[in-house]
Parts: C-alpha cells; sequence; structure tokens
C-alpha cells in the first residue's frame, strides 16, 4: 500500500480514483514447503513391469516352505506335492490433477505460471499418495502379528511396540532401545539385516538428535547428524522423517511408527503421466493435467511391523 495521506487529499494509487502511483508484482514467489516422501525408499517396485501393458491386477507367484523330515533307514519316502496360493497385486487406486491458465494471464504475467504450478502438482500428488498409503488399514491388518503390539516378539513375545489406549513413550534415552527391539522382532522373524528401515515422525527424529546418538560413530556418519540433519543407518535401519506417517488422538496424540525390510511392501504404478495441453477448442487457454494410476501390497508380512508411540 501506499503512504498513507491527509484526508481530502487526492489518492494517485492504482486502486483509488486515479492512477498516477503504480503498483507491482514481486518477480519472486513466496517460497514453498513440502512433506518429504520417502515410499520409494522403503518399498520394492518388483512387479511393476509386469503391469505396465496388461491390465489392473498382477498374480505374484510365492514359494512354498518344504517340509524336512526325519530318515531311518529303510524308510519309504514321502513326497509333498507343493502349492502356495498366489498374492494378487490389485492396481484399483488413481490420483489426479488438473489446471488451466487463461492464454491473456499467461501473457500479462511476468512469471512461468505452468511451470510453478506443475512443480507444485507433482509434489503434491506423491504427498497425497504417500498420506493415503500410511492412512490404509491394509497396510496394518497385512503386517506379521507379533511384529506390533505388546507382547511381539515371533519367539520370544517379549517386546511391547505398543497398543491401543497403552501407546509407548519414546524419550532420548529410551529410543535406542525401541530401534533395537523392532530390529530384533525382524531378526526372530529371520529379516535379513540389509534394506531394513525406519519412518519416524519429526518429533522421534528429535529425539535422535538429542540422544547419545548425536556421537557421529554411533550412526556410522562421518559427521555429527547435529550437523548435517542426516540420521544415517541405527540398528541396521536406514531412518527417515516424515510428516506422513498415521496419527491419532489416543488420549493423547500417538502415531504409527513403522519399520521392516525393502522386500515387505510392494508397490507399483500402471499409469503415471503429465500432458500438457497447448491448445483448447472452448476458450483460449492452457492446460495441465497429470495421472497416476497405482497399487501396493504388503507381500511379505513377516518383514514389516509398527511401533505406536507417543511423545
Amino acid at each position: 500500500m501506499s503512504v498513507a495521506r491527509t484526508v481530502g487529499h487526492p489518492d494517485y494509487t492504482q486502486s483509488g480514483t486515479s492512477n498516477f502511483i503504480p503498483q507491482y508484482w514481486s518477480g519472486n514467489l513466496q517460497v514453498k514447503w513440502y512433506n518429504a516422501t520417502c515410499l520409494p525408499e522403503i518399498c520394492n517396485s518388483d512387479y511393476e513391469g509386469e503391469i505396465k501393458d496388461s491390465g489392473d491386477k498382477v498374480y505374484i507367484r510365492t514359494v512354498p516352505s518344504v517340509t524336512v523330515n526325519t530318515y531311518t533307514k529303510g524308510l519309504a519316502l514321502s513326497y509333498e506335492h507343493l502349492e502356495q496360493a498366489d498374492l494378487e497385486l490389485d492396481i484399483d487406486k488413481g490420483k489426479y490433477f488438473a489446471f488451466a491458465i487463461d492464454d491473456v494471464d499467461k501473457f500479462q504475467s511476468d512469471l512461468a505460471l505452468m511451470d510453478k504450478w506443475s512443480t507444485d502438482a507433482s509434489q503434491q500428488m506423491k504427498i497425497s499418495i504417500e498420506t493415503g498409503f500410511w492412512s490404509d488399514s491394509a497396510i496394518y491388518a497385512g503386517m506379521a502379528t507379533y511384529n506390533t503390539g505388546a507382547t511381539a516378539g515371533y519367539k520370544s513375545n517379549s517386546f511391547n511396540l505398543g497398543a491401543s489406549t497403552a501407546p509407548v513413550q519414546v524419550t532420548k534415552t529410551n529410543i535406542i532401545d525401541y530401534l533395537v527391539d523392532c530390529g530384533t522382532c525382524l531378526d526372530e522373524y529371520d529379516v535379513p539385516r540389509t534394506d531394513r528401515w525406519f519412518v519416524m515422525p519429526m518429533w522421534m527424529s528429535g529425539l535422535i538428535d538429542k540422544s547419545d546418538l548425536k556421537d557421529a560413530s554411533m550412526t556410522g556418519e562421518s559427521s555429527s547428524p547435529l550437523l548435517n540433519g542426516r540420521i544415517g543407518r541405527v540398528a541396521d535401519f536406514t531412518i527417515y522423517r516424515s510428516n506422513t506417517l498415521y496419527s491419532l488422538t489416543d488420549t493423547v496424540v500417538c502415531t504409527y511408527a513403522m519399520f521392516g525390510h525393502k522386500a515387505a511392501l510392494t508397490f507399483a504404478s500402471q499409469i503415471s503421466k503429465v500432458q500438457h495441453i497447448p491448445i483448447s477448442e472452448t476458450s483460449f487457454q492452457e492446460k495441465m493435467r497429470g495421472l497416476n494410476v497405482y497399487g501396493y501390497k504388503p507381500v511379505k508380512p513377516e518383514g514389516y511391523g509398527t511401533l505406536y508411540c507417543r511423545q
């Protein structure tokens, strides 16, 4: 706005009675921050190539477990006929964006609006897909029973990973213990220690920065995470921070922090395209639209779990 004026003095601003003093738009857009997304880092895409040109479902063949029997001399062998049900990966979800700009607005603007908006649309698409992933009940229903709850541990039943109305309270003094416990749950299912991941809320990652892990040697990093912002690997997990994890109010705000192995969850995108339509038949507009048709599924239930926690 212009400088204040004395009562009775004419207003020469653009919005006033005259247009002698022009108003200008800033040539810079306000900085916009986005939620960090990590689905490509924690999910495999092993079956994506199989559905590119073949419809909305792919059948994943699994390896059955062979029974090992005790042998004695002269024993007549009993042969198994191995069979195991296939897993079905449905490509049944879709997200899109579409926006248009009038040719006059585009011409008169000093900003590359279509480029700015399409970049924002791409980020918003990733955030929407990942938020839906973490809030999908099928993800929690698909995990192994002993990788969640107050009696977790396939062999020991000795780890409290939190349960409804009884979340575990994570602090800077016990966060390492909980990470180790989650890793041990995977160990009891013989899950490989390579390619393990842990996705935690921001407040939880802040506790790591306050814990003994601020010593870079404990994270395997060359410099302290307090200096470079990267947590690195802790207790064989690659740690990711996220604001898209599913939270709810259970007396207090609680979050499902997730952990697992990259082989446990699969994600496949059948259609992922962005189209630029420079000419409209019904108006003088330029249009942009994007579509993503995708699906995901737990394929190794024993390979991932959840820590139901509160601050």
